[in-house]
């Protein structure tokens, strides 16, 4: 049924702030010269993942789990979630910087979009020198601040700026202003959801001259004004062993770097585990059934799969799951 790890079609996004670094660095397929987004495996309405292996292959995600349930994502998600696949999975590549943004909870979510909120985390997979991301507020400001900068055209004097480098990691509250810089890319977890509230992008246009909208007036009751230090982590690098980055009611992160072999035994665990291969690549098995994760390739293991094999030269993994 699902003795085997399952590997989903891509879906490419163009964007404005888009690149190359998804073709030359993650090695997708496409002809298109600014790519920003791979979304790995996504639940959301109109960019369903379709399964690319085994004899599953060409099904999508909400059909397999319409059909098979808790043995796809375990029993307490699917109690919890249904027929909805609870995370989307992506990779990110900023050329330029994306816009300053935030995302509302799931109460405000489900209120006007029929969403789910947004609550995310970013692991760097690489950055050009110098390069940095906005996250948060650089002091507690009130809401009267905020619209005078913004009108203004002054709002990233209050933004607070990150330098990155390969391997840091950030987590993204719901309501928290933030940017993806200039020249990072990077692996996403976060709620299945799209709903973003873009306040400022920079003053650019498209191709015919036209600026993309703002979403001003619904942002200002979702945006979280005061300051906290509550965005990077840190985490243990332990060989062959998983280390936790990023745990809370929506996903827990863990970092796993692979030299050999690892077995890992999921008995005690009630959840389908995501694999992001962020450096190297990998040998993925599950009983007789074996699947090669390359970097910027990502697998789900159902969550009926208690005990899979991993073998690599020199692997970095990202593993996922629901606790």
């Amino acid at each position: 049924m699902f003795d085997y790890p399952l590997k989903f079609r891509p879906i490419l996004k163009e964007k404005i702030w888009g690149g190359k670094k998804l073709v030359e660095i993650l090695n997708k397929k496409s002809g298109s010269g600014e790519l920003g987004e791979s979304w790995e495996i996504s639940g959301v309405k109109g960019d369903i993942s379709i399964i690319e292996n085994g004899v599953h292959s060409g099904s999508t995600l909400k059909e397999l789990l319409e059909e098979y349930k808790e043995a796809l994502v375990g029993k307490k998600v699917y109690k919890t979630f249904g027929n909805e696949f609870p995370l989307l999975i992506k990779y990110i590549d900023a050329k330029t910087e994306l816009s300053v943004q935030l995302h509302p909870n799931d109460a405000l979510a489900r209120k006007r979009h029929d969403s789910f909120g947004k609550t995310e985390m970013w692991y760097i997979m690489q950055a050009d020198e110098g390069a940095k991301i906005n996250i948060g507020f650089t002091h507690t400001i009130s809401k009267d601040e905020y619209l005078d900068h913004l009108e203004k055209g002054r709002i990233t004097n209050l933004l607070n700026f990150e330098e990155v480098k390969k391997g840091d990691t950030f987590f993204i509250n719901t309501g928290k202003v933030h940017a993806i810089g200039a020249g990072v890319l990077l692996a996403e977890i976060q709620q299945t959801s799209d709903v973003t509230y873009r306040i400022y992008d920079w003053d650019r246009v498209d191709a015919e001259g036209n600026s993309r909208e703002l979403h001003t007036e619904q942002a200002l009751d979702a945006i979280d004004f005061e300051r906290k230090d509550d965005f990077r982590l840190s985490y243990e690098r332990i060989l062959n062993g998983s280390s936790t980055i990023a745990t809370c009611e929506y996903f827990t992160t863990n970092y796993l770097p692979v030299k050999g072999e690892v077995k890992k035994d999921y008995t005690a665990l009630d959840s389908f585990v995501i694999y992001m291969c962020v450096s190297g690549d990998a040998l993925i098995r599950i009983g007789d059934h074996k699947e090669t994760l390359q970097q910027g390739q990502s697998l789900l293991i159902p969550a009926q799969n208690k005990f899979v094999d991993i073998k690599a030269k020199d692997a970095e993994l990202l593993e996922v799951y629901i606790s």
